[in-house]
């Protein structure tokens, strides 16, 4: 068999994650390459995020063509059940995995693409988020997951100290993970899906404004590395190699204009033997919240349902079958979740979208910096561009998801996408 016969039958995926990058960023000025790559490729208009819109539940749904509901990783903080009782875990942390499985028996519920890929080339990702966001990708080892708290192979082994991804979660940092990744995941190991997970703009935005030079500056240093990875994609396609190329984002921003501690106001509703009882708790999301509650827990909280529900803090609540049209689970303890309330105005760079943020033990949530977690219009809006050889230019106007992304990396490949929510954007 032909060399060239050989890479046809063994195609590649790209993916890169330019975190909190929302489409409305995207332009000539601040991210050339990524408009050009939008008008050579499919543009797909109305791309959306999931419920919460936070980077570990994204990384989740993009790793298995599903919402919430059905991989069962609920947010960038989970509440667990231990001995009857609620805990409220950071999912961003290097250990949660192994909470997870210790009140669960598992991780997620339903296979990744790792898992799916390792009978063929594999996996291969680098991220320079939070931990817990870049091994959800893989939870379970089935790939190589490479990461400045720890990398590890296949199987869960930590790699080489001389392999690690000694970074920082800077631009600094963003730029060698992308060198490296060209150089060797791209150039040399080719596995069947390699991602690629930016920490800016997120990075950025979470310490200044939306609009602000330091935002501005985060595109532009986001836009480069896809330059990069966008010419070795190219350049392996010049040498016969058969690849696709997806850019996207997994969620927006907004800006914060308050913030609030809603287990303090639960508290001051008659509730606080519940809180500290671990019956009644909240996991902050940022510009969101969910509820857990044992079933005493939610028997009390019902009765403080309409007082909740008029708080200027409190946007919108869910609760019962609702839960569901946003993806959540009503069956793993969670009985509300709350999308925070809109301030009126706009930032110091005239960017609309104030919104309150759910306080968080141990974070800050800064007056005009940026946020996101619920499901308002801008922190719902990433972006998705789909690269293929000799494709031709197209926008596609239909509504598509970060789960999405999964099924259509499969059908590249030929595998199949079985139980995935979403659906390839390839057909």
């Amino acid at each position: 068999m032909s060399a060239m016969s050989l890479q046809q039958q063994t195609p590649m995926v790209v993916l890169v994650c330019c975190d909190a990058l929302s489409r409305d960023w995207i332009d000539p000025a601040h991210t050339p390459v990524l408009s050009r790559l939008a008008a050579q490729g499919t543009w797909c208009a109305q791309h959306r995020a999931v419920f919460p819109s936070v980077t570990r539940v994204s990384a989740a749904s993009i790793a298995t063509g599903c919402t919430p509901e059905r991989h069962g990783l609920h947010g960038n903080r989970m509440g667990l059940f231990e001995q009857g009782k609620v805990r409220v875990y950071d999912v961003g942390h290097p250990d949660f995995r192994t909470h997870l499985r210790r009140a669960t028996g598992r991780t997620l519920k339903v296979p990744t693409l790792a898992e799916r890929v390792a009978p063929v080339r594999g996996f291969v990702a680098m991220s320079n988020v939070s931990p817990g966001a870049a091994y959800f990708l893989d939870p379970d080892h089935f790939g190589t997951v490479y990461h400045r708290a720890g990398s590890f192979l296949p199987g869960g082994d930590a790699v080489p100290a001389a392999d690690a991804l000694t970074i920082g979660q800077d631009f600094e940092g963003d730029r060698q993970m992308t060198a490296r990744f060209c150089d060797e995941v791209l150039r040399t190991r080719k596995p069947s899906v390699a991602v690629l997970w930016l920490a800016h703009p997120d990075a950025t935005l979470h310490g200044a404004p939306l609009g602000s030079p330091a935002h501005l500056d985060a595109l532009r240093h986001a836009d480069r590395c896809v330059e990069e990875v966008m010419q070795t994609v190219r350049a392996l396609r010049a040498e016969g190699e058969d690849v696709l190329l997806l850019v996207t984002s997994d969620h927006g921003q907004e800006t914060i204009g308050d913030s609030v501690d809603i287990e303090v106001w639960l508290s001051e509703q008659g509730l606080a033997a519940l809180v500290a009882s671990g019956d009644l708790a909240v996991a902050a999301q940022g510009t969101s919240a969910l509820v857990y509650a044992t079933p005493e827990g939610e028997r009390a909280f019902v009765t403080i349902l309409d007082a909740l529900r008029a708080q200027p803090w409190a946007g919108a609540v869910k609760t019962g079958e609702a839960l569901l049209s946003r993806g959540v689970s009503m069956e793993e303890g969670v009985i509300a979740a709350i999308d925070m309330g809109y301030i009126h105005g706009t930032n110091d760079y005239g960017v609309e979208g104030k919104r309150w943020a759910a306080a968080e033990p141990g974070k800050v949530k800064r007056p005009g910096f940026g946020e996101h977690g619920g499901w308002g219009p801008d922190e719902t809006r990433p972006f998705l561009i789909v690269d293929r050889i000799d494709a031709q230019a197209s926008t596609l106007a239909d509504a598509t998801s970060l789960t999405d992304i999964a099924p259509t990396v499969l059908d590249y490949l030929g595998i199949p996408a079985s139980g995935m929510q979403g659906r390839s954007l390839l057909r």
